[in-house]
């Protein structure tokens, strides 16, 4: 079947996790699992690009069946399924400075609770004063990244982006070959970067901005809506 014109093209797939194939609950969506299932059958890459811990998203990643790397901990690690090799692409010790700096400070943080699983960044609840903080370590090479799940504190220029094209390397891929889908501040960089970007009603007004495309409808529905409205071509195998 040749492709429907007037859809925009694709070779991949980049998804962020929570509230992008999950619902409102953060409950997995059957829909998109199996939309995705689909796709990775046929030979596409899918790369789960997510602020979550590695154990979380490799749990994902083989209920799903995929095959691609994970982007995880919002660019900190890169895990290579194929060589079963993790790569630590952030430091964490900028990030324990900077929860340092807010804690003399008198900003109030607390530790998530997936936080004793990072190695790469330190997660703060969302209810983190993220201006404030903002403010106290503006000096210091950390971005204060907030997510609607929690607050992110990674060593500056290290997010999903650069971590999403070195993950696509091995396809002889690039972000620009992409659907990319977000509802984060955290996905605005890949969103932008995106050969199509997707993002969903009531994701971040940031996310909405960058997108090629906003879904009517919010979470998982909304990436199975957008998977929709485009040709995805398959069989980009790694070298």
């Amino acid at each position: 079947m040749s492709p429907a014109r007037g859809r925009p093209t694709v070779r991949a797939i980049a998804t962020d996790i929570d509230g992008t194939i999950t619902d409102g609950r953060r409950r997995l969506h059957a829909p998109a699992l199996h939309a995705l299932q689909r796709l990775e059958r046929r030979g596409v890459p899918i790369v789960l690009a997510t602020g979550n811990v590695l154990p979380i998203a490799l749990a994902y990643h083989r209920l799903i069946g995929l095959s691609a790397p994970i982007v995880a901990e919002n660019g900190g690690l890169l895990y290579d399924p194929r060589r079963d090799r993790v790569l630590r692409l952030a430091h964490r010790t900028v990030a324990l400075r900077a929860r340092k700096l807010l804690k003399r400070s008198g900003v109030r943080s607390k530790l998530l609770f997936t936080d004793r699983w990072r190695e790469t960044e330190v997660a703060l609840e969302p209810e983190l004063d993220v201006e404030a903080a903002r403010r106290v370590l503006r000096r210091e090479p950390v971005d204060v990244v907030p997510t609607g799940y929690a607050v992110h504190l990674i060593e500056r220029g290290r997010g999903k982006l650069p971590a999403l094209a070195r993950a696509l390397r091995p396809y002889g891929l690039a972000p620009a070959d992409c659907l990319v889908a977000g509802d984060g501040e955290n996905d605005v960089e890949m969103l932008a970067a995106a050969g199509w970007a997707v993002s969903f009603r009531g994701a971040d007004p940031r996310a909405r901005a960058a997108a090629d495309y906003v879904a009517r409808s919010s979470n998982a529905r909304g990436l199975v809506e957008a998977l929709k409205r485009v040709n995805v071509v398959g069989r980009s195998l790694p070298r």
